[in-house]
């Protein structure tokens, strides 16, 4: 499998993370406002297990490609580049959301200042990466063997740690799996390799894994609530881990299975830039969705919010398309020179002596 191949089946695999990402708030939050449950709560709640670790863990799969870098190279590229996304449209969302449309300068200040050291609503995905990524190079840098690592992580991921500090609340759920995707990457590779080369066993492996999960999350004690899900079995730590770990597996498995396929190049697409659709789906969808409550033009809970699902996830794409067209605005996409910390040096012109 060429690297072209590989970074297709990757890019598809954000792409579904994306969508399962922006399909939850969608789903969650039209059921709250509706305090009804659709068609796509169950979808999400099928998805719960792996749902965000596969995320974490398909960006952990090149970090072995980086972290022997010098520190200011690394920091720059892991952890200044996620946290100048995460501070410029913390400022975006706290701006229109607070100052604008509340009208709260002291709070918007307030929500400001806390927002340095508490990630904001869905952006701490993206602040938890840079985290993640200087959490990782410490650990390297410290010579910490894997195999003390990885315990040590899962232990905190089962422990369901709630701690007053989000930080420390998502380090203990979410570490482990990009950790993994660091220390497992040559085994994840494989196993994609496998599929593509078995496409008949691999899809057959696809439909066990489909039926174990949904019978663990919709067994006994499960409920899907308008506003989240409550797993059955699956809740039990051990198995909510192992669960995330198949299912993150499993996407992969099926990303490698399309790729190459012309019908797959828009999710490819999407998954490629879902850094761009995770920063800008929140205000569009919040947008629609008080549009269509207020108008009443949808009242079915599912339908409401798969067209929720789709507005949230297409305008993004829109946006960024009409800022690459006209070159106003890219600083909310692509990260200006002056954010950097390890800017390449400039090389002076050779001169090519006379023959």
């Amino acid at each position: 499998m060429g690297p072209s191949t590989r970074t297709a089946w990757i890019d598809i695999a954000k792409g579904l993370s994306i969508i399962l990402v922006v399909m939850m708030y969608s789903a969650y939050n039209t059921g709250e406002y509706t305090g009804e449950t659709g068609f796509l709560h169950y979808v999400i709640g099928f998805a719960t297990p792996f749902r965000m670790p596969e995320f974490f863990l398909i960006s952990g799969l090149f970090l072995s490609r980086v972290i022997d870098r010098p520190w200011r190279r690394y920091a720059d590229r892991r952890g200044v580049h996620y946290f100048y996304f995460y501070a410029l449209w913390a400022f975006i969302m706290i701006a229109l959301k607070v100052g604008l449309f509340a009208r709260a300068p002291v709070q918007m200040a307030q929500d400001l200042a806390t927002a340095v050291v508490e990630p904001y609503g869905v952006l701490w995905f993206i602040y938890m990466l840079g985290v993640f990524g200087l959490v990782a190079k410490l650990i390297r840098q410290a010579n910490v063997p894997h195999w003390i690592v990885l315990p040590v992580a899962a232990l905190l991921q089962m422990a369901q740690i709630q701690s007053p500090s989000y930080v420390v609340t998502q380090f203990a759920a979410y570490f482990v799996f990009f950790y993994a995707g660091y220390v497992f990457a040559p085994l994840v590779f494989r196993v994609a390799d496998w599929a593509i080369a078995n496409k008949g066993q691999g899809a057959a492996a696809l439909v066990a894994w489909a039926l174990v999960n949904g019978v663990l999350v919709f067994s006994p004690g499960f409920q899907v609530l308008p506003s989240h899900t409550e797993m059955g079995y699956a809740a039990f730590p051990p198995l909510h881990l192992a669960l995330a770990v198949a299912g993150a597996l499993a996407i992969c498995v099926f990303s490698a299975l399309v790729a190459g396929a012309r019908s797959a190049e828009w999710l490819r697409w999407l998954g490629e830039h879902s850094l761009v659709v995770y920063l800008a789906f929140t205000i569009p969808m919040s947008l629609f969705r008080a549009a269509m409550l207020r108008a009443d033009l949808i009242t079915d809970t599912g339908l409401l919010s798969t067209a929720v699902l789709v507005v949230a996830t297409a305008s993004p794409a829109v946006l960024y398309w009409i800022v690459k067209r006209t070159g106003f605005g890219t600083f909310l996409f692509e990260r200006p020179a002056w954010a950097h910390i390890d800017r390449p040096r400039r090389v002076p012109p050779k001169v090519v002596a006379a023959e």
